[in-house]
């Protein structure tokens, strides 16, 4: 805007309102915790005095004026933070709003005070503008704009205001909007309400918590005299039964109207109003045929509740136009002729015949449901009719009334509930909309109920049945869901309102003829699809009859009992209303305490009145902290406190009589500051802290111990220099000044010295609470650079080092001599190498694996340059080792002649030897607490003679590659192909080469002249961790490596590094080997805890391997068998070959090498059958933490190529109800023909009677023989294997097949029973469901005894 163009771009008067801009106010209520994520938005015009924002804005939220301010919120004008005056005339645009943009404003305390709320409704709100059926409304006189609202998520206050109709709404418990528009209904009726009200409930008859009709009372008592908004409905649910999950329920209104009658009729018994319902809802039709031959009629009187009317005829396109076209298709005769013919008892044999329904009676109260619920049989789907439906406002229902019938004479009416005709109407098929279960689903429950139902004769004449609309129950949604709201209009003044749960409005008759339904154009036959979805769904009309028509009880009418029950409730909102006046008033804020024995910081929060003095606040968090017997309470103070930064920003000397309220600003949601409540000894003072100091926690360290001291806390001012900063602290701790060094400890491991005396502590990066260093030796070590110092190095160590708790493992006596080999070695250097030697034997004996190894590793000199750095890249992004699979390669440190186990603590530079002569590891399988998977491996390790032992077995023979082979036959198979990408995902040795590595660019040793802390003690852990076990507690420089910490471990292992595992100990216990050699402990903690367990490290390119048992036939599928060790460029019969020992010693399987196969492993799911001749790592992606499945074979290996198709066929025999064992066919392409021609060769089928179809989720893929025949895609149309709806690429896959001609087996009632329980036994056991069921709709019930078991106590 150009300045002095204000006031021609807005005028003070404009005389068309649609031109002004307008200012959007967003207003925060910060006054109470449940108000304080609520926004209140305004749209209003600029010219808008700020008087009247403040009138708006106390209309909004239910605040009296005045007693509230607004203040400048945060993102526009925060420069201005006085609060706006409230009697201002000042326009928003004066008053420094900006049109067009968002202006934020805090509703805050007025003096420390909170906002009173209205008590009274105000009257003189334009009812037309509110918004209709939800919310609350804009101000008066505004113009209406879909910017002016409030959020959806009403605020508290709204909550406790009565609406400005002056009816009160239901809170809706999560679904029970059904129940909210019925119940609102009910207390609409007159009549009924003040029956309801003459009825007297006898508290030594009846529990009140389990009487329905006593808590409709109180309810009604609510509804008609509460000053809230909205009340629960809690109460009522309870009495019907039903716990807090029935509140998650949603049902038919029309199905809970129907049985809440029968609850109460039942309730109602031997009272005055037994005949209560039947009196006002109850009507009488006569279902009827004649004979149209000789004239006889058959006919049977009915009563009804309600008149279900449809909304669209069977099999018509068209619905019916209103509901008088409705009611006379529901009583149009039909004629039953052809093959539908009667039989007449008069003519004695079958003739055409006219069938249909009469009004003998209509009731006071009619009820009419219209049904927009049906069932499309081409989908299969339960939908929802939107088509228009009018409905009148006066209903003259003389036309449908038979007064000839009605004079007839009456029998006993029928309750039959079986007619089998479409026209048959009784009153349990007349309620029971389209419902397929049987009664006992859904109702009353009762032990027996029986009784006759009473007919009353009709005394009104064809003249007099107008009937005039009062209710209009609308539902919004689906079939599958929506919400029920109900439009009602009141006796008492003629206004339509809108009853949406806790929300009341006035509404026009506009509304309600917006509930007819239907869309404003024809869109032919999907209208209906195209329809609002939201119309009426229940009528109620009330006779029109001024005898009969009755009026609301007045409150000098009430019964007696009525009076009391007013004045009961009173008094409990009243109490409620003084609680929540209390609970507006307590300031609620996070209390914390460093006790002053456990050194433990505790943590409460502290409720006080605001009201309450800071000494009785004392008191109070004295006795929340159990501090009574441990301190006295003069010892105590509570102080201002930061718990993010651990900061005490200041005391409150001599304020031990100001009110809370005011030391903490005032009653708040959330407060921005802690209490902490500082204790101190009997001799000591307590000091002062004063706003705008900061903490200091200074440790002293002593370079000559090499300590560094627990910290004491000075406070300081950021406005000190450096100098006056070392005279403070030489006061605390006594050091000269003069020699004092001070480093800063700015963030983590960010040290910086304090070198210039004049700069202020601010300019240095003091904030609120610091963490500093000071030392004071008269040493050489100052005139070292900082960097190079003794101090830096000690500090460095100091925020580097790190505990840890060594778990050892238990000693073997071959362990106690490798110890004494090493003790030994302490004197002579000579001894370690030989010691070492005799461990890694000749190297002309490593013949197995390293013989391979070499041979891949000049496979790996072939790879581009780009390879390895990728490989670099890919290994240095990974970071922790629970999800490390690289295979690595670390130097091992020599030792020096000075090592031994009694030398306690070790510091050295860690420097490298032959990097070649230094095992890697791989991690093992996750579950290491698997016994029989890790201590059976590490013993075959260290003691068995299988060739990948290369280091315990020097006399292993070489394993000759399988040279020649055509290698690349899996790489342009169909195998590849589906695998395609998933290499670079792998964990495989390309990747490892280059990532190993222990020096650097300049070709120095990583590990050179890196200061490496590391001391061990002996510690006695609390817990029993078995004898022969010690645990080590270990300070160690989280920098080091873990390739260094396990050599730093050996002493006290007492094997070489290479030799044993390092594992991790989780929270939940779970352990994870830790296996990449080169990265450091940086994401190891305090108090971490480690396992050792012996067990020999992979080597470079070894993976560890668990080998599963594949049995297809058996009720478990997969059994664990041992774990292996495979290595890059092994063929898999080598590694047959070693597993066979193995199988023989651990499982007991004496196999040869030709009766098994190895294959694929994805969960339980067998693939890809793996040939003799394929080499890990190039024919084969391999990885640690690999499974692999082991078959035993019947006989000789049918696969021979990888062009070749391994499936599992089952048959299924329909005529006997079972499933064939697993039979394994090995296809040499992916032909569906050959496939046929398989099934049909193993099981004697004709190939033209062959019908297939491929199993579902996992294997073994179990599935009911109650379903299989039905629910399988059976007989694909499909020419390759390879496509959808198949997709079989791989070997495993499972096929069923059967026999098209044969029959399935029918079965008895008694026998699918007993066939389901087999059935959903056996696949219980393997995980798998016996068939898919969609979830039931659970049928709504009312439970007269207040519970649905006795024996279970109440909600």
């Amino acid at each position: 805007m150009v300045p002095g163009e204000e006031n021609q771009l807005v005028p003070k008067e404009i005389e068309n309102a649609a031109e002004e801009p307008r200012v959007l106010c967003i207003i925060q209520d910060t006054t109470n915790s449940k108000t304080v994520n609520e926004r209140i938005t305004l749209n209003l015009p600029a010219s808008t005095p700020v008087r009247k924002l403040f009138e708006d804005v106390a209309n909004k939220v239910g605040y009296i004026n005045g007693t509230f301010d607004l203040a400048w919120g945060n993102g526009v004008n925060t420069a201005d933070t006085a609060p706006l005056d409230h009697t201002s005339d000042k326009s928003l645009l004066d008053a420094n709003f900006e049109p067009g943009k968002k202006n934020f404003l805090h509703l805050t305390d007025k003096d420390g005070e909170q906002p009173q709320m209205m008590l009274e409704d105000s009257s003189n709100v334009d009812d037309s503008m509110h918004d209709r059926f939800i919310g609350p409304l804009p101000r008066e006189g505004s113009v209406a704009s879909t910017s002016d609202y409030v959020s959806q998520s009403y605020s508290y206050s709204s909550i406790l205001n009565k609406s400005e109709t002056g009816y009160v709404g239901l809170v809706n418990q999560a679904m029970t909007c059904y129940l909210n528009s019925l119940l609102q209904t009910l207390f609409m009726t007159p009549e009924f309400r003040n029956a309801l009200y003459k009825w007297e409930f006898e508290e030594s008859e009846e529990d009140p918590v389990t009487s329905i009709p006593y808590q409709l009372q109180r309810l009604f008592v609510l509804l008609q005299t509460s000053k809230k908004r909205a009340i629960e409905t809690t109460d009522v649910t309870r009495s019907f039964g039903w716990d807090s999950s029935e509140a998650w329920q949603q049902h038919d209104v029309q199905e809970l109207c129907r049985v809440m009658f029968d609850a109460l009729e039942q309730k109602w018994k031997q009272t005055e109003q037994a005949d209560l319902i039947n009196e006002l809802y109850q009507g009488k039709l006569k279902d009827y045929v004649r004979c149209l031959e000789c004239g006889y009629e058959g006919w049977r009187i009915d009563t009804y509740l309600d008149i279900p009317l449809v909304i669209r005829p069977y099999g018509s396109s068209q619905a019916f136009a209103s509901v008088e076209e409705a009611l006379h298709a529901f009583i149009q005769p039909e004629i039953l002729d052809g093959p539908n013919q009667y039989f007449c008892e008069r003519c004695k044999k079958k003739c055409d015949a006219r069938k249909g329904l009469r009004f003998l009676h209509f009731p006071y109260l009619l009820t009419l449901q219209l049904k927009r619920f049906d069932f499309d049989y081409t989908t299969m789907h339960r939908i929802k009719l939107n088509d228009r439906m009018s409905f009148p406002e006066e209903l003259d229902m003389s036309t449908f009334i038979d007064i000839e019938d009605e004079k007839s004479p009456q029998t006993e009416s029928c309750t039959d509930s079986g007619a089998e005709n479409e026209g048959s109407c009784h009153s349990d098929q007349m309620s029971n909309d389209f419902s397929t279960d049987d009664a006992v689903d859904e109702g009353i429950c009762l032990e027996s109920s029986s009784g006759t139902e009473k007919i009353s004769k009709p005394g009104l004449e064809k003249n007099s049945l107008m009937y005039e609309l009062f209710s209009v129950m609308v539902h919004s949604g689906s079939a599958a869901g929506g919400h029920y709201y109900a439009c009602i209009k009141s006796f008492s003044d003629e206004q339509w309102y809108s009853f949406n749960d806790q929300h009341v409005s006035r509404i026009t008759q506009e509304d309600i003829k917006k509930t007819h339904g239907g869309s404003s154009g024809s869109r032919g036959y999907y209208s209906s699809a195209f329809a609002s979805s939201t119309n009426a769904y229940m009528l109620i009309y009330r006779l029109k009859d001024p005898t009969r028509n009755a009026k609301f009880l007045e409150v000098d009418e009430y019964p007696e009992h009525i009076k009391n029950l007013v004045q009961k409730e009173r008094e409990l909102e009243e109490q409620e209303k003084r609680q929540r006046e209390i609970e507006r008033n307590t300031c609620k804020i996070k209390l914390f305490c460093l006790h002053p024995v456990k050194q433990v910081m505790m943590e409460n929060k502290l409720e006080v009145h605001k009201d309450k003095t800071l000494k009785e606040a004392v008191e109070m968090a004295y006795k929340m902290m159990d501090l009574e017997e441990v301190i006295p309470l003069d010892c105590c103070r509570l102080v201002k406190y930061d718990e993010f930064h651990d900061y005490l920003e200041r005391s409150y000397e001599g304020e031990e009589d100001t009110p809370m309220g005011l030391l903490l600003g005032g009653v708040k949601s959330t407060y921005m500051f802690d209490l902490l409540l500082e204790t101190r000894k009997p001799d000591q003072v307590f000091q002062s802290y004063k706003p705008g100091e900061v903490m200091v926690k200074v440790h002293v360290v002593d370079l000559k111990a090499e300590t560094v001291a627990a910290p004491i806390t000075v406070r300081a001012y950021l406005n000190q220099t450096v100098t006056e900063f070392k005279q403070l602290i030489s006061k605390a701790t006594h050091l000269a000044a003069e020699s004092m060094r001070i480093v800063l400890e700015r963030c983590y491991n960010d040290l910086r010295l304090l070198s210039v005396p004049s700069k202020t502590l601010k300019a240095e990066g003091f904030f609120r609470s610091n963490k500093v260093f000071v030392e004071s030796s008269e040493t050489l070590d100052h005139q070292a650079a900082f960097t190079d110092s003794h101090l830096w190095k000690l500090l460095d160590r100091h925020a580097n080092t790190i505990r840890l708790f060594v778990l050892l493992p238990e000693q073997s006596p071959g362990s106690y001599s490798k110890r004494t080999a090493y003790q030994k070695a302490g004197g002579d250097s000579s001894n370690v190498e030989d010691d070492c030697e005799r461990v890694k034997g000749p190297a002309g004996n490593f013949k197995s694996v390293d013989a391979i190894l070499e041979e891949s590793t000049e496979k790996l000199k072939s790879l581009s340059l780009q390879q390895q750095q990728d490989g670099d890249n890919g290994d240095s992004s990974k970071s922790t080792e629970t999800s490390d699979f690289e295979n690595i390669e670390s130097p091992l440190n020599e030792r020096g002649s000075s090592t031994s186990v009694d030398n306690r603590e070790l510091e050295q530079h860690i420097q490298t030897s032959d990097p070649e002569n230094f095992q890697s590891e791989e991690r093992s399988d996750s579950d290491v607490n698997n016994d029989r998977s890790t201590s059976s491996v590490d013993s075959d390790i260290l003691s068995s003679s299988h060739s990948s032992d290369t280091l315990c077995n020097a006399d292993s023979a070489q394993i000759p590659l399988a040279n020649g082979l055509d290698s690349h036959s899996i790489t342009s198979s169909r195998r590849t192909k589906a695998n395609e990408g998933k290499k670079e995902t792998w964990d495989t040795a390309e990747e490892d080469s280059g990532t190993d590595s222990e020096y650097d660019e300049s070709g120095k040793s990583r590990g050179e002249m890196q200061y490496m802390y590391f001391k061990a003690d002996p510690y006695a852990a609390d817990e029993g961790s078995g004898e022969g076990h010690k645990w080590l507690m270990v300070h160690v420089d989280k920098r080091i490596t873990l390739a260094a910490f396990k050599q730093q471990l050996e002493p006290f292992v007492g094997v070489l590094s290479s030799h044993f595992k390092v594992f991790r100990v989780y929270t939940s216990n779970q352990e994870f080997e830790s296996v990449r050699l080169n990265e450091t402990l940086s994401s190891f903690s305090d108090d971490t805890k480690i396992t050792i367990r012996l067990g020999r490290a992979l080597k470079k390119g070894e993976y560890r391997v668990k080998v599963c048992q594949l049995l297809v036939n058996e009720q478990e599928p997969c059994k664990f068998l041992l774990d292996a060790v495979f290595a890059k460029g092994m063929t898999v019969r080598q590694s047959k070959e070693e597993l066979i020992p193995q199988l023989r010693e651990q499982c007991g399987l004496d196999l040869s090498i030709d009766r098994f196969r190895l294959r694929k492993k994805t969960w339980k799911n067998p693939g890809t059958v793996f040939l003799d001749y394929h080499i890990y790592e190039e024919d084969i992606n391999i990885s640690s933490n690999w499974e692999v499945f082991l078959e035993v074979l019947d006989g000789v290996e049918k696969m021979k190529s990888m062009s070749q198709l391994a499936i599992l066929s089952k048959r299924w025999r329909p005529s006997e109800m079972k499933l064939d064992p697993f039979q394994e066919l090995v296809l040499e392409s992916n032909s569906v023909d050959e496939l046929r021609e398989k099934l049909s060769e193993i099981s004697g089928i004709p190939l033209e009677d062959i019908e297939f179809a491929k199993g579902r989720g996992t294997f073994p893929c179990d599935i009911s023989v109650l379903d299989i025949h039905q629910d399988l895609d059976w007989n694909p149309k499909v020419s390759t294997l390879n496509v959808w709806p198949l997709y079989i690429c791989d070997d495993g896959a499972v096929i069923f097949y059967r026999d098209k001609t044969e029959e399935v087996m029918e079965l008895t009632e008694e026998q699918r029973n007993e066939l389901m329980k087999k059935e959903s036994s056996r696949l219980q056991k393997t995980g798998h469901r016996v068939t898919y069921s969609p979830r039931k709709e659970k049928a709504l019930k009312i439970y007269l005894d207040g519970a649905p078991n006795k024996e279970v106590a109440q909600d």
